[in-house]
């Protein structure tokens, strides 16, 4: 392994939870059971075998190394990455590629695909990815990838297995989907892309942001560039239904002790116990 970009990990539910963020400086993630990585502000090596990346949006501390992946999985003659990104992103995205091509002398290959809040994505037989809105300065999507099973519908439920079989094969759909929220990434934020979506609140993992802390700092300010503060936690304390919650992209402007010591004061316990930070 080649160790070119710090990387913390955490395991939760069966998915490891792999990145580092910082404002202003990079973001990247990736969860290997999924196949799927979220932002590419540095792409450690290790991140290279992920085939998926969903891109929240085009800030440079989001998206600077996307050439860098897509050049080094074509050295590695791996199979050409699959990038989502916000729709209104894809054109300036793919000359953005095109002058690297012609700067580096080796081609991008990749796959572009622009998305919308409210698409589908599917990831496998048991995973799927939707995309949501969030508020942010410039175009931008956060990612919930739903687990989803086939139950048997209740009015069949009790009825002996052969009877469920002959109504299968008599052509009668006898399950229905059920999707349960399993793990979302919301990039960079204001409140409005935590409250517009409410299933972010059920989802067992929450990947999100919290770039303010300091009680000094004007909520409005921060609202009105798309970030969130400690107390916007805090406010919604009791609609977090959440098992973890990685807080993440805390800025430059504190240090980690800082950080600790203030959200160790001010978050109440019963979600505090439930956070994991990102620093």
């Amino acid at each position: 392994m080649v160790d070119n970009a710090p990387v913390l990990s955490f395991t939760h539910a069966g998915l490891t939870i792999e990145g580092w963020s910082r404002a202003a400086v990079q973001s990247y993630w990736r969860v290997p059971e999924l196949k799927v990585g979220f932002d590419l502000g540095a792409q450690p090596w290790d991140f290279m075998g992920t085939p998926n990346w969903f891109i929240t949006h085009t800030h440079l501390d989001h998206v600077a190394a996307l050439p860098v992946y897509i050049a080094r999985r074509r050295m590695m003659k791996m199979e050409p990455p699959i990038i989502y990104l916000p729709e209104q992103a894809i054109d300036d995205v793919r000359r953005l590629l095109q002058v690297m091509q012609r700067l580096d002398r080796g081609r991008m290959n990749c796959e572009l695909r622009g998305v919308v809040p409210g698409q589908e994505i599917e990831l496998s037989r048991e995973h799927v990815a939707t995309v949501f809105p969030t508020v942010h300065t410039i175009p931008s999507v956060g990612y919930l990838v739903w687990e989803r099973r086939n139950k048997l519908k209740e009015e069949y439920q009790g009825l002996p297995g052969d009877k469920i079989r002959d109504l299968r094969l008599g052509g009668t759909v006898v399950t229905r989907e059920v999707r349960t929220p399993l793990l979302a990434y919301t990039g960079d934020t204001s409140p409005g892309g935590l409250d517009g979506t409410p299933a972010l609140f059920e989802t067992k993992i929450l990947i999100t942001e919290m770039s303010f802390i300091r009680p000094n700092h004007r909520r409005e300010k921060i609202h009105k560039f798309g970030h969130m503060h400690l107390d916007d936690f805090i406010e919604r304390q009791d609609r977090f239904k959440n098992e973890l919650i990685v807080l993440s992209h805390f800025s430059t402007r504190y240090h980690p002790r800082e950080i600790l010591k203030l959200l160790d004061a001010k978050l109440p316990e019963t979600l505090k116990k439930r956070c994991h930070f990102w620093l």
